[in-house]
């Protein structure tokens, strides 16, 4: 059997980016007629690919809002339109989530209600207090920089690609649960390979040893590995693995990290060096 050439090989790269993209946005894309599973599979590769396209967008708009309208009411838009851009697609499982784990008792029932269209008490919650922390954070960083446009617009980059590079990274660590057989995920979240691993890996590096000094990097990285290691132990202790909806809630609360984190750097002396490069 000859081996694909070099020309299929991008192609097919391609074809992964694509589907990611149509997975984890509202963006139009052409995608071939026939999609193979082994695609659905390595398509999981470029979700930080996506964030960092998403992280990008959300940060044009909020520097075209903010040139004309105060930086508070900028940072609103662009967290709305990173919600129509994704059609709210990692809030509802952060709601869903919240609802299943609040409200049932056993797994099963916990799955149950996390299948459930309508939004709970507990899922209602949750999704004020993350939108309110995210604008919040936003707005404390930008008001504790000496440039708050340039590292707002660094910070929704660094929020939206890490978030989704580390939740993702969660399906090569833990176990899928099969009762979720329903979920709008489940071909693209039940297999991550060790290649598709390390592009999530290099594509996080890359964007934020690009932005934060090397102590904010190392300081980032291991605030999320404990993050990411918290989160595995928090949704098999409810569910025994994860679901598409945990990932969902997963990216919510790194993101929300992420600009945390930033903001401790910034306000703590030992730690504070020019964030995202500004003197």
């Amino acid at each position: 059997m000859n081996k694909p050439s070099l020309q299929e090989r991008c192609q097919e790269q391609y074809y992964l980016l694509l589907l990611a993209v149509s997975f984890f946005t509202r963006v139009p894309v052409r995608l071939p007629e026939v999609i193979k599973p082994e695609m659905l599979h390595n398509a999981s590769r470029y979700f930080a690919v996506v964030g960092l396209f998403i992280g990008i967008v959300t940060a044009l708009i909020f520097t075209v809002f903010a040139s004309f309208l105060p930086i508070t009411l900028a940072i609103l838009i662009s967290m709305g339109c990173s919600l129509l851009l994704t059609g709210a697609f990692h809030e509802d499982g952060w709601a869903d989530v919240w609802d299943g784990f609040g409200g049932g008792w056993t797994v099963e029932q916990k799955l149950n209600i996390m299948k459930d269209s309508r939004l709970g008490t507990y899922g209602a919650a949750a999704l004020f207090f993350i939108l309110m922390i995210k604008y919040q954070s936003l707005n404390l960083l930008g008001s504790s920089e000496e440039k708050p446009l340039l590292a707002l617009c660094y910070a929704l980059i660094l929020a939206h690609t890490l978030s989704r590079a580390v939740s993702t990274s969660l399906i090569f660590s833990m176990t899928y649960v099969s009762k979720d057989a329903q979920s709008k995920v489940k071909p693209l979240a039940q297999h991550l390979s060790l290649n598709s691993l390390l592009v999530l890996v290099l594509t996080s590096i890359l964007v934020l040893f690009t932005i934060l000094p090397v102590l904010h990097c190392l300081v980032m990285i291991i605030s999320l590995w404990i993050i990411r290691l918290l989160l595995i132990f928090w949704f098999n202790r409810q569910l025994g693995g994860f679901t598409g909806d945990c990932l969902g809630a997963a990216q919510q609360i790194l993101e929300v990290a992420v600009y945390i984190i930033l903001l401790v750097l910034a306000t703590t002396p030992f730690l504070t060096t020019n964030f995202s490069g500004v003197s």
